[in-house]
C-alpha cells in the first residue's frame, strides 16, 4: 500500500526463470527444500537514538526452491533482550513493500514498556531488495524527479506522457534485474523470514508488522503456522484485494481524509484565513492545483507534486498544521516558499525512496494479477475519480508499471488460518492507507484473533504513537499473551487522540513518536 517518505496498453515481456505460484490454499512449506541454518555474527551498530542496536547479515537463496543456487544477503538488526525472562525473537516490519526495517527495531524496542521490550530480542530486517540488503534494487534513479506530467489525464497527450513513464520504468527494471525480479515477492520474503528464524535458533517467532507488514505477517502465519508464537498486526491490509482492488479502495479513503483536513482548516479560520466552509476551502485547494499545473512553484511543485505533498497528510494528521500553513501562504500571500518546503519535507523522493519504490512495484506487480489492458485502468480510475478526485490518478500512475511488468504474476495466498495462537489486530476506523474493512476481514480470517479498534482515528500505524489505551492492549499481549474478548465486531474500542492544533498554539506539537513512526513506515504503506 502506497506511501512516500510515503497501485496500461501492451503485453509485458516475461522474464525467464519465473517460478510456480504458491497455491492459494497453501498452508505448509514442506514442498520447498530448505538450506541448513546459518549462524549470525552480531556487531555493534548503535546510533544516538538506539545505542544498543546490533547488526548482522544472512545469506539466503534467491530462489528458495533451489537452496544451493545463487545466494543474496539480508541485512538484520537486533536490540537484545536484557531480562531473565526471555520470550524469544520479535521480528518487526514497517511495511511498504519496500520499507527498511533496520532502525525500526530500535524504534519498537524504545516504544514498548522497558519491562516488556527487555524480554525480547527485537529483530529488524531489510527485506530482499531493500536498503542494506544485497542486491538493493534501484530500477530507474530519479523517476520522480519534478516536474512530472499532471496526474489527471485530461488530454490524450498527458495520458501518453504518463503511460510512457510507467512503461519505461517497468522496462528499466526488466533490463537491470531480469534475473532477480521473479523472486521479489511476498512469499519469497516470508521464506526469508523463516530463514531468519532458523539462523536465530528459534523454534517459533513473535511478529509485529505495520501496514504491508500485516500482509507479510499473515502470509508467514499461513505458510508457517507452527512457527508463530505471537502475531501483532497494526493497520491491516485487506488480503482479499491485493493489490489492484486495494489501491482503488485507498482512493476513496484518502479522499475522505483530505476532506477531513479541509474541515480541520475551516475550524481554524482565525489562523489560516481560508474560510469556514470546508467545501469552499476544498475548491480553493483544487484551484491551487490548477494554478500549479500551469506554473509549477519554483520549478519544483506542479500538480502531481502538490498531491505528493498532501498525500502524507492522509497517513498522519500531525502533518496537517504544516500543510495548512503552506496552503494558506500560497492562496493568501502568493508565497510558494512554504509549499516548496513542505514538498521537500513530505513529498520528494530521495535515493532511498527510489529503492523503496523499485521494491514496491517489484513485489506488488509480482504478487498478484493486474490488468494488462490499459482500457481497464482508464475505466476503473475515471469511475473512482468522479467520486474521489484527490489521489485517484496519482495512485493509478504510481502503480501503473504493473500493467507492463516483465514477470508473470503469482496467485495471492489465502491467509485464512485456524492453526494459530490468538493474534492481536489494531485498526483505526478512518485509516486511509489500509481502510477499516481490512481489519474486519483479517479478524474474520484469523480464527481466535482479537481486534482492537481506534474509534474515529484516521492515522495509519496507531500503536506506540501516544494512545495509551491501544498500547495497554499491546503491552498485555506481549507480556503474557492476553487479548481482549468482546461480543461485537471489535473486541475492544479505544478513543482516538484529538487532532493537532495550529502551529501558532503552544499545544501545536503532536506526538514526537507519532512523527517518528510515520517517517519509518514503508514506502506507501
Amino acid at each position: 500500500m502506497r506511501k512516500r517518505a510515503a497501485v496500461l496498453c501492451g503485453a509485458a515481456v516475461v522474464v525467464a526463470g519465473t517460478f510456480t505460484a504458491v497455491p492459494a490454499d497453501a498452508s505448509a512449506p514442506q514442498s520447498v527444500p530448505t538450506a541448513s541454518a546459518a549462524r549470525l555474527t552480531w556487531k555493534k551498530c548503535g546510533t544516538a537514538d538506539h545505542p544498543t542496536l546490533q547488526c548482522a547479515s544472512l545469506k539466503v537463496p534467491l530462489d528458495h526452491a533451489n537452496p544451493r543456487g545463487r545466494q543474496i544477503t539480508l541485512a538484520l538488526s537486533r536490540v537484545p533482550h536484557t531480562a531473565k525472562k526471555y520470550q524469544g525473537p520479535l521480528l518487526v516490519n514497517p511495511g511498504g513493500p519496500g520499507g527498511s526495517g533496520l532502525t525500526f527495531a530500535g524504534f519498537i524496542a524504545s516504544g514498548l514498556p522497558k519491562a516488556v521490550a527487555a524480554q525480547y530480542d527485537v529483530i529488524g530486517f531489510d527485506p530482499r531488495g531493500v536498503g542494506a540488503s544485497k542486491p538493493a534494487l534501484d530500477c530507474k534513479p530519479g523517476h520522480f524527479r519534478p516536474v512530472r506530467p499532471d496526474s489527471v489525464p485530461s488530454t490524450a497527450a498527458i495520458e501518453r506522457a504518463n503511460l510512457q513513464r510507467a512503461r519505461s520504468f517497468a522496462a528499466a527494471c526488466g533490463r537491470k534485474y531480469a534475473d532477480v525480479l521473479p523472486y521479489i515477492d511476498t512469499v519469497s520474503a516470508v521464506r526469508d523470514m523463516d530463514a531468519i528464524r532458523r539462523a536465530l535458533g528459534a523454534r517459533r517467532i513473535n511478529y509485529f508488522g505495520y501496514s504491508y507488514g500485516t500482509y507479510l505477517g499473515a502470509v508467514y502465519a499461513k505458510l508457517f503456522p507452527h512457527q508463530v508464537r505471537r502475531l501483532v498486526l497494526d493497520s491491516i491490509v485487506d488480503p482479499t484485494g491485493v493489490w489492484y482492488d486495494d489501491n482503488l479502495a485507498q482512493d476513496h479513503a484518502f479522499n475522505d481524509r483530505h476532506r477531513a483536513l479541509m474541515a480541520w482548516i475551516a475550524k481554524y479560520d482565525s489562523t489560516y484565513r481560508l474560510g469556514t466552509d470546508p467545501e469552499r476551502i476544498e475548491a480553493k485547494w483544487y484551484a491551487m492545483r490548477a494554478a500549479l499545473a500551469k506554473k509549477p512553484a519554483e520549478g519544483k511543485v506542479g500538480a502531481s507534486e502538490l498531491e505528493d505533498t498532501f498525500i502524507p497528510g492522509g497517513y498522519y494528521n500531525g502533518y496537517w498544521p504544516y500543510l495548512a500553513e503552506a496552503f494558506a501562504a500560497y492562496v493568501n500571500k502568493k508565497n510558494a516558499d512554504p509549499l516548496v518546503e513542505a514538498y521537500e519535507n513530505f513529498g520528494a523522493v530521495d535515493a532511498s525512496g527510489d529503492n523503496g519504490y523499485s521494491v514496491y512495484t517489484s513485489v506488488q506487480c509480482r504478487d498478484a494479477s493486474w490488468p494488462r489492458d490499459w482500457r481497464q485502468w482508464r475505466k476503473d480510475n475515471w469511475d473512482v475519480y468522479e467520486q474521489a478526485p484527490f489521489m485517484t490518478w496519482n495512485n493509478a500512475w504510481y502503480n501503473a508499471p504493473c500493467a507492463f511488468w516483465p514477470t508473470t504474476s503469482l496467485t495471492p495466498v489465502n491467509v485464512a488460518n485456524g492453526k494459530l495462537p490468538p493474534a492481536l489486530l489494531f485498526q483505526a476506523t478512518n485509516d486511509a492507507a489500509t481502510p477499516y474493512q481490512g481489519g474486519v476481514t483479517v479478524h474474520r480470517l484469523l480464527a481466535d484473533s482479537a481486534l482492537v479498534v481506534e474509534q474515529g482515528g484516521g492515522n495509519h500505524g496507531i500503536t506506540l504513537s501516544g494512545n495509551t489505551c491501544l498500547d495497554k492492549h499491546l503491552a498485555a499481549y506481549l507480556t503474557d499473551g492476553t487479548v481482549p474478548r468482546g461480543g461485537g465486531e471489535a473486541d475492544a474500542v479505544c478513543k482516538a487522540l484529538p487532532d493537532p492544533k495550529p502551529l501558532a498554539s503552544k499545544a501545536a506539537s503532536t506526538s514526537s513518536r507519532g512523527a517518528a513512526l510515520h517517517g519509518l513506515l514503508g514506502v506507501r504503506g
